[in-house]
């Protein structure tokens, strides 16, 4: 297979809930970027979901040329755990591994925190509001039940309830990220989300990483605020592209 095309892959989960043949590029470069839409073509897909760094003006632009249309902003920001003491877990709140048959006390909490939340597919007209929403409940169950979604999930519990969550993966031995996570509202501005990822960094770190990455729309700026606050700083950030078919 050309390596360029291993840039490129179909999404079985994305077809299934909008019902549509779907692609996704993680990582577009401007000499990959005919190779990922004839993939697209060749695959009858209707939907292609690509990101391209955001330094990377030249590929941007001849995405736009193509048709792509800009949807997201997605930033990362990256700490050191070893050169930064990680502070200890404060406020007498329960942080812990998910158990097994949570899954639902964890769909339904994320139900209500992600609703009318806007990420790519929310930015997308075409697609449905509803099924936008269950994108990230679905992953956040499916982070539960399956080690090839997350490595680890912690959950944050309050009088027997969960209220926040972190799911976490080894990207390597030297990296862990935090990959989703969320409070519920009721739970919010309380300094529950700070221990939630106090706790995520003693859990790389326990793992021999000695570093941690996680990431969130441009827009969404209090968690943002939150990770400077614990020693994170801005490490990179990709566009997310939508490009429809179908409109050939």
């Amino acid at each position: 297979m050309n390596s360029s095309l291993q840039r490129v892959f179909l999404s079985r989960i994305d077809e299934e809930r909008f019902g549509i043949r779907t692609a996704k590029a993680p990582g577009v470069t401007l000499d990959i970027l005919p190779s990922v839409i004839d993939f697209c073509l060749a695959n009858n897909v209707t939907l292609l979901i690509a990101r391209t760094l955001t330094s990377d003006l030249p590929v941007a632009q001849a995405m736009e040329r193509e048709g792509f249309i800009l949807m997201d902003t997605l930033v990362y920001y990256g700490r050191d755990l070893k050169k930064i003491p990680i502070p200890t877990v404060t406020g007498g709140l329960l942080i812990r591994s998910i158990r097994p048959g949570e899954e639902e006390k964890v769909r339904l909490v994320a139900a209500e925190s992600f609703r009318g939340y806007f990420g790519h597919y929310h930015a997308d007209p075409r697609l449905d509001r509803t099924k936008c929403d269950e994108t990230y409940v679905s992953w956040a169950v499916r982070s539960c039940l399956s080690r090839e979604v997350a490595d680890e999930v912690l959950v944050a519990v309050l009088d027997g309830d969960i209220i926040g969550f972190i799911s976490l993966r080894l990207n390597n031995s030297e990296e862990g990220e935090g990959i989703l996570n969320f409070v519920a509202s009721e739970a919010q501005k309380k300094g529950i989300y700070q221990q939630i990822l106090v706790a995520a960094m003693h859990w790389c770190l326990s793992k021999g990483a000695t570093h941690m990455i996680i990431s969130t729309q441009i827009t969404n700026i209090f968690v943002q605020k939150v990770w400077m606050r614990l020693g994170f700083e801005p490490s990179r950030s990709y566009y997310t592209f939508h490009k429809w078919f179908d409109k050939l």
